[in-house]
């Protein structure tokens, strides 16, 4: 049994310094997290105001509160006497490990990542990447949403899209529609190219600046190419490309403007 002067000479060299470890310990984790979601939060005000997407603002938003938890949790434990040198190894063994396990998806990550800071496309834009076209849908950390003309959902691995090619269809205000058309070398060339320029001019969808291209672009085998190169805003692109077809051809037609088409003929001998 302990005596008067044992129990308070052990309360004053265990207990009350341990109390004060634990007291300061908790001071320590309590500061610190709400020093940690000051931080974070002033980041994101700060982040907030540059052009970063808000999926990367929030996501750095949860890394550098984490990283400052972890920070704190360091501390309050080196403060009740643990040996952290042996914990932030194990956290490095550890975060090593969990990182060549995970190798494909910390790629897909990494490149999430910088798209979402250099931005080649947007929510919305019609682009073409990793061997498909459709419209971004969702650009997340890991992978990117989008779907196609025929109203398909595809999930593209970010790493993916970035190691590869893009192309992006949104990104100008102008598009340059490409076309080509056939007539028979028995056709006025001046009377077709008349024609196809006052069906350009007639459709106020058609910029006059840049000029549309009206010129004969090849004397083939069967028939005189000409292209046709008139500029649209983009989001015009498709029902101009569609009407101007349309119309061209009606043209022809009342023109009597001959459209060559492969023909064989067969003389039969007897």
């Amino acid at each position: 049994m302990f005596d008067e002067a044992q129990a308070m000479s052990f309360f004053e060299v265990h207990v009350v310094p341990w109390s004060v470890k634990v007291a300061i310990s908790l001071t320590i984790f309590i500061v610190g997290q709400i020093v940690a979601k000051i931080v974070s939060g002033m980041l994101g005000k700060l982040l907030g105001h540059t052009k970063l997407d808000k999926i990367l603002i929030d996501f750095l938003q949860s890394l550098v509160r984490a990283l400052l938890l972890i920070m704190v949790l360091v501390a309050v434990l080196d403060n009740l006497g643990v040996n952290t040198n042996s914990l932030i190894a194990m956290l490095g063994a550890a975060g090593l490990a969990i990182g060549l396990a995970l190798q494909g998806s910390l790629q897909n990550f990494a490149a999430g990542f910088m798209l979402l800071i250099f931005r080649p496309f947007k929510a919305g834009d019609f682009v073409e990447a990793a061997g498909t076209s459709g419209t971004i849908d969702s650009i997340g950390i890991f992978s990117t949403k989008l779907y196609t003309g025929d109203n398909k959902e595809v999930i593209i691995p970010n790493g993916s899209i970035y190691s590869g090619n893009i192309i992006n269809y949104s990104a100008r205000r102008t598009r340059r529609i490409d076309m080509i058309f056939s007539v028979s070398y028995g056709d006025d060339i001046r009377l077709v190219k008349e024609i196809i320029s006052k069906v350009l001019a007639e459709d106020e969808r058609v910029l006059s600046e840049p000029v549309p291209e009206v010129a004969v672009g090849e004397l083939a085998a069967s028939s005189v190419n000409f292209v046709v190169r008139p500029w649209v805003k983009t989001e015009d692109y498709g029902p101009v490309k569609s009407t101007l077809n349309e119309k061209i051809k009606i043209a022809f037609d009342e023109h009597k403007i001959t459209i060559p088409f492969p023909q064989m003929n067969i003389n039969v001998r007897q």
